[in-house]
């Protein structure tokens, strides 16, 4: 049954923010639509073009995590662009798609792991942004078939295994 539960997810959800980053450590751009590339990730974005064929080609942050972060830091705003993220998705766990093949529009990604914070949470988002951003990293996943995405878009769980297991 447990088997079973983890290979249905019936929620959609929907892709919230894109951003990009030029270059290493350079402030995160958000932008409405972005080419994505097999094997790379991200048209204009520096982890995508100078890291092609590893497990991190394009991270996801969760959009309902934005709260709890901000809650965990006294309620100061926490924006997507401050949390070095590709994508922000909302109505779907994030966690369901781990190991997993899913569809954001029409590009097919495969979720390859956690996305753990790193020390830049502390500059970015202030004293303790490292310990708020514990277990609420995201997702971090390879690109099975290119396209183009759109803010706006469904993200739906294909539910396929990914070739790694």
């Amino acid at each position: 049954m447990l088997h079973q539960l983890l290979q249905t997810v019936p929620q959609v959800g929907k892709l919230e923010w894109i951003g990009l980053s030029s270059r290493s450590q350079s402030v995160i751009q958000p932008v409405k639509q972005v080419e994505v590339r097999v094997d790379t990730g991200l048209v204009g974005d520096y982890h995508s073009e100078h890291k092609p064929g590893g497990e991190r080609q394009v991270s996801m942050f969760q959009y309902e995590h934005l709260a709890v972060v901000a809650q965990f830091l006294s309620n100061r705003e926490v924006k997507p662009e401050l949390l070095r993220r590709n994508l922000v998705v909302s109505g779907i766990n994030l966690a369901s798609l781990k190991k997993h093949r899913f569809r954001i529009g029409d590009v097919i990604f495969e979720g390859a792991g956690e996305c753990a914070p790193c020390s830049r949470m502390e500059k970015n988002l202030g004293e303790g942004g490292f310990q708020a951003m514990r277990g609420h990293g995201g997702l971090i996943s390879r690109v099975v078939s290119g396209g183009t995405i759109h803010v706006g878009d469904e993200v739906v769980f294909i539910g396929e295994k990914a070739e790694s297991d």
